[in-house]
């Protein structure tokens, strides 16, 4: 499949935006029964939940140079008894409001003021927040994994590596972001970002694997009825190119493909993890949110990957021509 730009955005940034809100919200819920000594300073939770609310709109903006008539995207919406873009269309915006208002709650003090048993209005909202975060996740890998026709997204590794994948650039930086504001955090934070990542490495490997193992349904022998064990395409029938050939197939090289593939996994995880240790280490902020910088850069190449490692059934004909 070809990768569009603004759906790897789309899908990394509100990635991003959803681990930071999870990160957060964990950490309330974590100082609420006592689990964690010590509150968080009275800015950690309304600039982190701003933070997660801008990469969540630049995600949303992201996904409107995507459609071909932008004044007709609310009817994306219309079809959410059976379609997982839809549901995600629907979930997205009403978790930006539990968003919105968690951090709003936190700035004008809500937190103080419990509402029924000792659970606050901050609390309620974070965890409708969390719900519809979890959906969202849901949602957005469904669109992918429900696609039986292409074998390379349709597992439950698709929803799961976009569960772990944003849950680790969030922690990452939520880590960098605890360094600048409530540095007692940092550790904390750095070791679920570390596991975190780890989790996110086997899930996305496993991923890989399985790929490498498939085996195409159809070949060009099933495809016109021909058994012959040598088959070549020599020609797509007309010199220029086509919607096919410019929107199921992404034009690469396998070379090419290769080195996205091994920049990713050492962008994604390795250096993010190394970058971490140094900036504990170091007490370096800076070191803290170049991890999560080339995390994400690496973020972003792996989104390209996946998309490009699918390989739609129509290329059985409109096929690289060597």
């Amino acid at each position: 499949m070809r990768p569009a730009l603004s759906v790897i955005l789309l899908t990394t940034l509100l990635g991003v935006g959803q681990g930071l809100f999870l990160t957060v919200y964990c950490i309330q819920v974590l100082e609420h029964f006592g689990v964690r000594a010590g509150p968080a300073g009275g800015l950690f939770y309304p600039l982190a939940s701003a933070i997660a609310l801008a990469f969540l709109a630049a995600g949303l903006v992201a996904s409107v140079f995507h459609l071909g008539r932008p004044e007709r995207g609310w009817r994306a919406a219309a079809m959410w008894r059976t379609s997982w873009l839809s549901r995600e269309v629907i979930v997205l915006p009403l978790f930006m409001g539990c968003v919105f208002l968690y951090g709003a709650g936190h700035w004008l003090g809500w937190q103080a003021r419990p509402i029924a048993l000792g659970v606050d209005a901050t609390l309620a909202i974070g965890a409708a927040g969390t719900l519809l975060c979890l959906a969202l996740f849901v949602c957005t890998g469904m669109i992918y994994a429900c696609l039986k026709f292409l074998q390379e997204w349709h597992t439950p590794l698709t929803v799961l590596n976009y569960l772990l994948l944003g849950c680790a650039s969030g922690l990452v930086l939520a880590t960098a972001f605890a360094a600048a504001v409530e540095p007692g955090l940092v550790h904390y934070i750095a070791a679920w970002a570390v596991a975190f990542t780890v989790a996110a490495f086997v899930g996305r490997a496993a991923a890989l694997i399985r790929n490498a193992r498939l085996k195409p349904k159809s070949t060009l022998q099933t495809a016109i009825g021909i058994k012959h064990p040598r088959i070549a395409q020599q020609a797509q029938g007309f010199m220029g190119g086509s919607f096919n050939t410019r929107e199921f197939f992404h034009g690469a090289t396998d070379r090419f493909a290769r080195s996205v593939k091994w920049t990713f996994l050492v962008a994604v995880f390795p250096v993010p993890l190394a970058l971490l240790g140094a900036g504990l280490a170091l007490q370096a902020p800076a070191v803290l949110a170049a991890a999560f910088l080339v995390q994400y850069v690496g973020l972003l190449a792996e989104r390209w990957f996946f998309f490009a490692q699918a390989n739609h059934p129509q290329n059985l004909y409109y096929q690289r021509i060597s």
